[in-house]
């Protein structure tokens, strides 16, 4: 899934145990302004739905036999060893902050290098864990520096990775032997925040990078570790094309990658780096190439295709570059595929819209299919959770749009109301997904859900992405307007109550809706989004700002200034009529927390109701369990007193 905001889908055992006169106490790291006491009574209601937990691995160990997967049992997402199907797991980090990522050391497997932040400020450091002691040795800086995307070297000597210790905004390229990390070197120094490392030849003498400029533009370059010489790959003259996620092939002088080129979709293709001739092998495909992992003796591929939201599994020989779908797959979401080192097995996640992500291993001899997760659902049975339908709809300029809509229970009689999640990104896509707590909204509120996928999303070609940019932004949310007009259509809807809710850029999608069509909802659920452009993009982190100016536009610009100003919420705040509740983590390094506080404090000077949520450990979104505890009963708080009503 690629952005469906985390709020609405953690899960797992609340960790707020206060309770004074029988309420719920908010714990000492939130910032609470006008919520009313929320009873515990509430807390016990929808704990049926709160015991979910999923699973994804995030490193195959050499051998192959091993795993290590990424879960939470306590407060935050942790890592875990895992050796066999069904097997026990083992925790082996403990901190209090999550821990997403690892990757083992390729020859024998003794020790894994990791990535952590402090409190949401995505500031991560890489951190060494040998697995025979358990210790954790810091391998970065431990500053203000962004420190990850590593590759290694094939006979693990050490790792290529990107950092912006030099400058904070940067992303330069760097080598380190973790056994000896004082001995870190620079090995490239470059401009902008957009550049990774996508592989490494199998001599470790030259690197594929790539520069990631917007959702519609990236470059590759070859990079040369003796001579320190970077050539392009791909034509810098050609603007506004996908190149990335490139891999060496057998022959060194080819590589795979994934482009637009000449295309709506991104296919999956090889380059000849010597005759730039350039290979296409998935055009008959008329979706996009979402991902793709190679075998390490080159034979294989797998890729996945993002079909409208729903994902599909391919295997391609590439000595006779045939492939075919493989079959047996649930519909649902596929994601983190990686082959065994011996080729003979492929180790995937997957969730469907009744069961969240677990992983599995397909043997590709048998096709065979072994399942290595089970992850609790808690008292969730299957008939308790929403099954997604892909809806259309046409907006003011005849464009469709599409997105996935979740139905109240058919217990409830009557017109439903209707929450509408906008995900953030802007070039994010909701995907037919589980919603975990949220089925709690469907089967016990009877609230209907739907997802959008407003123009900007990616997965639906790179016309449709970028139909949003610079002086067109509005005209995303004029999609929601025309959906608005689509739920007063259907029988089954409550046009006169529903609610806009959204994370980041949906924050302001909602934030934006609240003032354009105030006559047509009921209340909205603002979580850390953007109130104004131009002091987002003052504010927000160096090593991203001219990444999102290509998105959104440069307020450099006075034409581009004037116009954010004309649209900002935080201008339109008296066109904002109905009930707004703002939720914020205090580190958001994104979307700082100014852009929250300004509409706050706006909104309550001329005397609009507003609820503020906000988080002092937390960053872009709440991760840590007791806080979305209390963000999700705060929500439904909300939701009681203005949305059902």
């Amino acid at each position: 899934m690629k952005y469906l905001f985390p709020i609405l889908l953690f899960s797992g055992t609340s960790l707020f145990a206060q309770t004074k006169n029988d309420n719920v106490v908010p714990n000492e790291n939130l910032i609470v302004e006008n919520i009313p006491a929320i009873p515990k009574s509430l807390n016990d209601n929808i704990k049926k739905y709160t015991e979910s937990r999923g699973a994804y691995f995030t490193a195959i160990h050499p051998n192959g036999k091993e795993l290590i997967m990424v879960t939470r049992f306590a407060s935050t997402n942790q890592l875990h060893h895992l050796s066999h199907a069904l097997g026990n797991r083992k925790q082996i980090t403990f901190f209090d902050e999550p821990v997403n990522s690892a990757d083992f050391e390729p020859t024998k497997g003794e020790f894994l290098v990791y990535s952590k932040d402090i409190g949401g400020n995505e500031f991560g450091q890489l951190f060494k864990l040998d697995l025979k002691s358990m210790e954790s040795t810091l391998l970065t800086d431990g500053g203000r520096s962004q420190n990850g995307g590593i590759q290694w070297k094939k006979d693990g000597s050490g790792f290529y990775f990107s950092s912006t210790k030099r400058n904070g905004g940067d992303r330069d390229i760097y080598f380190m032997n973790p056994l000896k990390p004082n001995d870190i070197k620079l090995v490239l120094q470059v401009k902008g925040g957009g550049w990774s490392i996508d592989d490494i030849s199998a001599d470790g003498n030259k690197l594929i990078i790539s520069e990631y400029v917007s959702a519609n533009e990236s470059y590759l370059y070859l990079f040369d570790v003796n001579t320190k010489k970077l050539q392009p790959i791909t034509d810098l003259s050609e603007k506004q094309i996908v190149q990335g996620g490139a891999q060496f092939s057998k022959n060194s002088d080819e590589i795979f990658y994934v482009t637009d080129r000449d295309n709506e979709f991104n296919r999956l293709a090889m380059i000849n780096l010597k005759t730039k001739k350039i290979t296409y092998f998935t055009t008959d495909i008329p979706w996009e190439v979402e991902n793709y992992t190679l075998s390490k003796d080159k034979s294989k591929i797998a890729f996945s295709t993002n079909e409208g939201g729903l994902i599909k599994l391919y295997l391609m020989d590439t000595a006779t570059q045939k492939y075919n779908e493989i079959n047996g797959l649930p519909i649902g979401i596929v994601s983190d595929i990686a082959f065994t080192d011996d080729g003979k097995s492929l180790f995937y996640t997957q969730s469907t819209y009744d069961s969240s992500s677990d992983i599995y291993r397909l043997d590709l001899a048998t096709k065979n299919i072994e399942r290595w997760t089970d992850s609790e659902q808690g008292e969730m049975q299957k008939s308790d959770m929403a099954q997604p339908k892909l809806i259309e709809w046409k907006s003011f300029d005849k464009m469709k749009i599409s997105g996935f809509y979740y139905p109240a229970s058919k217990k409830f009689a009557g017109k439903r109301p209707v929450l509408i999640n906008i995900h953030g990104g802007p070039e994010g896509q909701s995907m037919a997904s589980s919603l975990g707590s949220s089925n709690y909204y469907t089967n016990e509120m009877g609230v209907a859900l739907i997802y959008p996928n407003v123009r900007g999303s990616s997965g639906f070609g790179k016309t449709y992405i970028a139909s949003d940019n610079g002086f067109n932004r509005m005209n995303s949310v004029k999609d929601i307007g025309a959906l608005l007009d689509w739920i007063a259509k259907q029988p089954e809807l409550d046009k006169d109550r529903i609610m806009i809710m959204g994370g980041s850029y949906g924050g302001f999608m909602t934030l934006a809706t609240a003032y354009e069509y105030a006559d047509k909802i009921k209340c909205s659920v603002d979580i850390v989004g953007i109130s104004d452009f131009n002091t987002f993009l003052k504010n927000t982190e160096e090593y991203r700002r001219d990444l999102r100016r290509a998105e959104y536009g440069d307020e450099r610009d006075p034409k581009m200034s004037e116009f954010f100003t004309k649209i900002a919420p935080l201008n339109n705040t008296d066109k904002i009529k109905k009930p707004m509740f703002i939720i914020q983590g205090t580190n958001d390094p994104r979307v700082p927390v100014t852009e929250a506080m300004q509409m706050r404090d706006k909104l309550k000077a001329q005397g609009n109701t507003v609820w503020y949520l906000e988080a002092k450990n937390e960053g872009h979104g709440f991760r840590k369990k007791e806080n979305v505890d209390f963000q999700r009963l705060a929500v439904i708080k909300f939701m009681q007193e203005y949305l059902l009503k």
